[in-house]
């Protein structure tokens, strides 16, 4: 028997599987990531130095971070701390 005698290939049948889900809304954003604990970024919630949420790019008020999963307080601080270009 040739592989046309048996039906489409696996690969075929879950591409197009696959192009209906997204399709279909079902699969998620390409841009969505998992977040990590805030025992894994070391959160804690009072600055390190000047250092803290609000002024940070990954900093979503009122409180959320687009690294760290959790409520995120502005003057909390971790170590995936990046400053905002104009920060003060």
């Amino acid at each position: 028997m040739s592989r046309n005698d048996r039906g489409p290939a696996r690969r075929t049948v879950l591409l197009a599987a696959g192009g209906f889900a997204v399709a279909g809304g079902i699969a998620p954003p390409a841009h969505a990531q998992a977040k990590v604990s805030e025992a894994a970024a070391k959160y804690r919630n009072h600055p390190n130095g000047q250092q803290r949420c609000a002024i940070c790019l990954q900093f979503q008020p009122p409180a959320t971070c687009a690294i760290v999963a959790g409520t995120i307080g502005p003057t909390g601080w971790c170590s995936f701390f990046a400053a905002k270009e104009n920060a003060h």
